[in-house]
């Protein structure tokens, strides 16, 4: 058994805060360079470039690498050996995310009420917490700041299982050409089919915490992760949608076993700024 203090959670979840908003990964980096290189149009390349020189400045400067740091998302993998003595771990992760949107003068976005009275909390909560209890004893926080340029144009369609695995490939695809350059492409689609209703949007979202370019551990689903890259890369929206080659770096697919009625599939797409980080605290034995 470990013991965890809120005290150590929050201080985490403050520094994660700006360290997503600051310092873009080195994947996401390594796959701008690699759209550079394959990248048709000339405008396009030059974007790409520009997108690189940003994520330096940011990284250099310790500022934001876009205006909008997003709505945290939180997922808290919370190790069933651990005991987290203070606060509760849900009002903890709220105090990390409120200390640290203030402490790195990070912008708050979010509302109270979505629809009656769109006052703004003033400090970019409450947050959006995705829990899984798993064996162990650790406690691992990713944070993921989402902007709304890309959750925006998210979507969930309730398939039919007689729409098949072509269904799914087109409905990704039209998703993304619907979306246009509205997600400041060049993006990552993420995808989750299966589950229910819930459970397929949870799994898109999840999905985008990979590295760029990981790819599902079932080599079936990797063909069609790399079909749908082809045709989103196909529809020419290209880098910030002056057109081109590159709209999209990766495709990345979570499944999970369904209804033999159904066949939910949730797209969630991710920005150029694909910004997540994590740490696991171990604490104390107890």
């Amino acid at each position: 058994m470990k013991i965890i203090h809120t005290d150590e959670i929050i201080a985490a979840v403050e520094k994660l805060c700006m360290d997503a908003n600051y310092f873009l990964g080195e994947d996401m980096l390594q796959a701008f360079h690699t759209a550079q290189a394959a990248e048709q149009s000339p405008l396009g390349q030059n974007v790409l470039g520009i997108l690189i020189e940003n994520a330096d400045i940011a990284k250099t400067e310790q500022v934001p690498m876009c205006q909008d740091t997003g709505m945290a998302v939180i997922f808290a993998e919370l190790g069933q050996e651990v005991q987290v003595t203070g606060m509760s771990l849900t009002e903890a992760l709220n105090q990390g995310v409120r200390q640290g949107y203030a402490k790195g003068y990070l912008r708050k976005s979010i509302v109270k009420d979505p629809t009656l009275h769109r006052d703004n909390t003033g400090d970019n909560t409450p947050t959006v917490i995705h829990y899984d209890i798993v064996p162990g004893d650790q406690l691992k926080i990713t944070v993921a700041p989402k902007g709304f340029g890309s959750e925006n144009m998210g979507a969930l369609k309730m398939c039919k299982p007689s729409d098949g695995l072509e269904g799914v490939i087109n409905f990704v695809v039209e998703t993304v050409d619907k979306a246009g350059a509205n997600p400041c492409p060049p993006i990552i689609v993420g995808v989750g089919v299966g589950g229910d209703m819930e459970k397929a949007a949870i799994l898109a979202k999840h999905s985008l915490l990979r590295e760029a370019g990981e790819h599902n551990a079932d080599p079936e689903w990797q063909k069609v992760e790399a079909e749908i890259l082809r045709r989103v890369n196909q529809l020419g929206i290209g880098p910030q949608g002056f057109g081109g080659t590159q709209t999209a770096l990766a495709v990345h697919i979570e499944t999970f076993p369904t209804h033999i009625a159904g066949m939910p599939v949730a797209v969630n797409i991710n920005c150029h700024a694909a910004r997540h980080k994590e740490v696991v605290l171990t604490g104390r034995d107890a």
